[in-house]
C-alpha cells in the first residue's frame, strides 16, 4: 500500500495481550500443562478485540497482534519438526557486555536447538491463526491487513544448529518448512511481514565472531533463502522487517543502516519496516539521501519507541514523517513503530495503556503530517 491520500500507519505486530491469555502463553512455554482449550478461546477473543481496538484507535494497517505466539521467533518450535533440542544460555549481546552492571540486570535466555531434520509438524496453530484473524477483519472492516511470520534466518539465531553439517543447509531446510506458512497467509488474503531481526541484531550476538566477509555472506544467504521460499508470493503482499534487538539498553554496537538495508533491498518485499525514532537510530533518516530507493519500494520506517513509556509528542511524530517524505516522497513513506510492544508474552517494559497511548500519538502526528504534505 501507498500513501497516495493521507500518511498510512501500521506498527510491527506484536501488541500487548490480555493477562489471563500472557498467564496461560507462559505456562505452555515452560513445559507446565494447561487448559488448551481455554487458551484457544481466549486468543479468539484476543484477536476479535485487538484488530477493533487499532481500527479505533486510527491504525490503517492492522495485525493480530500475535496474540497466539509465546514469542516472534520461537514459536516455530510448536509447528516444526527437529528444533526440541536444547544448547544451553544464549550468549549476550556486544554493547551489554560492555556494562557488567547492567549485563547483571538484563534477563538472560536458554537456547533452543535444532536436533533432528526439519519438517512441518503441524498446520493446526497457523489455521487457527488465519481463522480468527478472518473473522476480526471481517467484523472491523482495517484498511490493510497483516500477520508476521519469522524469518529463516532469524529462526537459525535463536534456535542453534545441532544437526545439520553446515549453517546453509540448516537455513535452507527452514525455508522450505516455513514456505507453506508463508504461502498460506498470503493465500488468505493478507499481507505476509517477515520479520528479519537477524539481518542486523544477528551482528552484535549470534554472528559476533564473523569476519566481515563472512558476516555480509550470512545476510546475502539469509536473504537468497528468504526469497526462495516466498517465491510463489506476489510482493506487494512482502513486507520485511529489520530490528536491532527491541530491548532498552545502550545499543551502542548496533551496526548501521548501512550495512542493512541494502541486503534488504534485495528481498522481493515491496515494504521494509525499520527502527527510525529510538536514539540509536533516529538521525538514520539522513541515509535516504544518498542511497537511492528502488521505484518499487516503500519504506516502513519507526516514528516511536518500542522500549519507552514516554509518549511521543503527535508534532515530533509529524516531523519525523517529513523528514522521510522529504528524501524518499510522500507517497513512498508508511508510519510505523520501531518494534513490537510484545514481542514476547513475558515482556513488561511498556505498560499496555501507554502502548495503546504511543500508537494514538502515531495516528495524530501521521494527520498533522498529511494536511501539511497532502493539501
Amino acid at each position: 500500500m501507498r500513501s497516495t491520500k493521507a500518511i498510512l500507519t501500521t506498527h510491527v505486530g506484536s501488541l500487548p495481550r490480555p493477562a489471563d491469555l500472557r498467564t496461560l502463553l507462559v505456562a505452555r512455554e515452560n513445559g507446565e500443562p494447561i487448559d488448551e482449550t481455554r487458551c484457544r478461546e481466549l486468543v479468539t477473543a484476543a484477536v476479535r478485540e485487538v484488530v477493533e481496538r487499532q481500527v479505533r484507535t486510527g491504525i490503517d494497517i492492522v495485525s493480530d497482534g500475535e496474540m497466539s505466539k509465546f514469542a516472534y521467533s520461537l514459536y516455530a518450535k510448536e509447528r516444526l519438526n527437529g528444533l526440541s533440542g536444547t544448547a544451553g544460555p544464549r550468549r549476550r549481546s556486544r554493547d551489554v557486555e560492555d556494562f557488567p552492571t547492567f549485563a547483571r540486570r538484563a534477563p538472560g535466555w536458554s537456547v533452543t536447538a535444532c536436533d533432528g531434520p526439519v519438517s512441518v509438524k503441524t498446520t493446526k496453530p497457523l489455521e487457527a491463526d488465519i481463522r480468527n484473524f478472518t473473522a476480526a477483519v471481517e467484523a472491523a472492516k482495517p484498511a490493510g491487513t497483516f500477520i508476521t511470520a519469522a524469518s529463516p534466518g532469524v529462526i537459525a539465531s535463536f534456535i542453534s544448529n545441532r544437526y545439520y553439517p553446515s549453517h546453509e543447509s540448516y537455513l535452507r531446510a527452514l525455508g522450505e518448512a516455513m514456505r507453506p506458512e508463508y504461502e498460506a497467509i498470503a493465500a488468505a488474503g493478507f499481507g505476509l511481514q517477515i520479520d528479519c531481526p537477524d539481518l542486523a541484531s544477528g551482528r552484535n550476538n549470534t554472528y559476533r565472531d564473523d569476519s566481515e566477509d563472512e558476516w555480509h555472506q550470512r545476510q546475502a544467504l539469509a536473504i537468497d533463502v528468504l526469497n526462495e521460499a516466498t517465491a510463489n508470493i506476489p510482493p506487494e503482499r512482502l513486507r520485511l522487517h529489520l530490528c536491532w534487538g527491541n530491548f532498552e539498553g545502550p545499543h551502542h554496537r548496533d551496526i548501521p543502516l548501512d550495512d542493512v538495508f541494502p541486503a534488504a533491498m534485495r528481498s522481493r518485499a515491496s515494504a521494509v519496516s525499520f527502527e527510525g525514532a529510538n536514539p540509536r537510530h533516529e538521525h538514520e533518516w539522513a541515509f535516504f539521501s544518498r542511497f537511492k530507493l528502488p521505484d518499487d519500494k516503500v519504506i516502513i520506517p519507526g516514528m516511536i519507541d518500542s522500549t519507552t513509556n514516554f509518549i511521543e509528542h503527535p508534532e515530533l511524530v509529524a516531523q519525523r514523517i517529513e523528514r522521510y517524505a522529504g528524501v524518499v516522497g510522500r507517497e513512498r513513506v508508511i508510519a510505523g513503530v520501531d518494534c513490537g510492544f510484545a514481542t514476547l508474552a513475558t515482556s513488561d517494559i511498556i505498560d499496555p495503556d501507554i502502548a495503546w497511548a504511543k500508537l494514538a500519538a502515531l495516528v495524530e502526528g501521521a494527520a498533522i503530517a498529511s494536511e501539511r504534505l497532502f493539501h
